[in-house]
């Protein structure tokens, strides 16, 4: 898809900070994709064999609630499971990020 690729030469600060842990199965074996379209939506990283879709969020998000519902809606009927960071979280505290991914890697709860 065209717009997938488009945007993983366009990642935000937060998503080049985080593909840096998460590039290369680097964390616990897990191999992710970063910008990858799953259906008609492009998730910002993927783990298409643990079925882990990870987001970031901005400010805009805040705006766009509704569409980020539904999307979660959609990705987890697919069988996903999806987990929100903001990215303020990744600049500021990414190794809890990370101890975050890989808790829903071993299936434990994110509240």
């Amino acid at each position: 898809m065209y717009r997938a690729g488009e945007l993983r030469k366009e990642l935000t600060p937060a998503e080049k900070k985080l593909w840096a842990y998460l590039r290369g199965d680097k964390l616990n074996g897990v191999n992710f994709r970063r910008q990858h379209a799953l259906g008609n939506f492009i998730v910002d990283f993927v783990s298409i064999k643990r079925k882990l879709v990870i987001e970031l969020d901005g400010g805009q998000h805040l705006e766009q609630a509704e569409y980020d519902i539904e999307r979660s809606k959609y990705l987890e009927a697919q069988g996903y499971k999806v987990i929100r960071f903001w990215n303020n979280q990744v600049e500021n505290d990414v190794n809890g990020v990370v101890r975050a991914i890989e808790f829903a890697l071993k299936g434990d709860s994110i509240k």
